[in-house]
């Protein structure tokens, strides 16, 4: 399967629990780092992006067949 190339325009917007996160990391907890958090930040909105893209392009699959 052809690797999907994304950019960050792609990433799925932030949802609520995950600001919640961020703050609480960003804020009170000295560990992981900022640059660690913002990292996971990234690439869990990139991965919920291309399991969105991938879903969508399964489920219009089923729908043209």
């Amino acid at each position: 399967m052809k690797e999907m190339l994304m950019s960050e325009v792609d990433l799925v917007p932030l949802t609520v629990p995950e600001v919640r996160r961020l703050l609480y990391r960003l804020a009170w907890c000295s560990v992981p780092s900022q640059e660690h958090t913002l990292a996971w930040s990234f690439w869990r909105r990139r991965h919920q992006a291309r399991a969105r893209y991938f879903h969508y392009r399964t489920r219009l699959a089923r729908l043209s067949a």
